[in-house]
Parts: C-alpha cells; sequence; structure tokens
C-alpha cells in the first residue's frame, strides 16, 4: 500500500492494519522528512487519543492529514504507533 499527496509517496508497506475502513502504516514506513508538527488532537471512544501531524510537500502544507495513536486502549492495540492519513491523501495498492 502506498500513501500519496501532492504527487509524492508519504508512506509505503505491504505490512498495514485496517481498522474501520483505513490502513494503519507501520512507523518505519512514513517518510518523516514530510510531516510536520501539528497540536491537533481527537478522540475516539473506543481507540483512545489520536495525535496528528501535517503534511509539507513541495511547498505546500495539509494540516493535521496524518494521524497515529501512540497510546491506544487495549481493544485497539494492534494499531498503536501506526499512522492513516485522510484530507486528500490517497492510499492504494
Amino acid at each position: 500500500m502506498k500513501a500519496i499527496w501532492n504527487g509524492i509517496t508519504i508512506a509505503e508497506s505491504d505490512d498495514t492494519v485496517v481498522v474501520e475502513g483505513n490502513h494503519y502504516f507501520p512507523p518505519e514506513s512514513l517518510k518523516r522528512e514530510y510531516t510536520t508538527f501539528s497540536n491537533h488532537r481527537t478522540s475516539c471512544p473506543w481507540k483512545g487519543q489520536a495525535q496528528y501531524l501535517s503534511l509539507l510537500v513541495n511547498g505546500e502544507m495539509n494540516p493535521d492529514a496524518v494521524w497515529y495513536y501512540a497510546e491506544p486502549s487495549e481493544a485497539a492495540k494492534e494499531i498503536k504507533g501506526r499512522y492513516a492519513f485522510w484530507k486528500g491523501v490517497k492510499v492504494v495498492e
């Protein structure tokens, strides 16, 4: 699977975990040079608190386009530290 935004592959892996239709990529697959800080947080009743990263690619910012659960609930432990994408990021095979 590949996560692509603004013509650049942000993450690529054969080892994704699918939860609620979202592919969660392993941490080592994320190309950190395209991510930047976000202080955005959300809470899921069953997964826990999500933290976010923004993308910066070719001079364009995509705020809060990446999320992850650093300390998910026991029910969501399989996605701990993995990254998922939205806001125009295409996830394709």
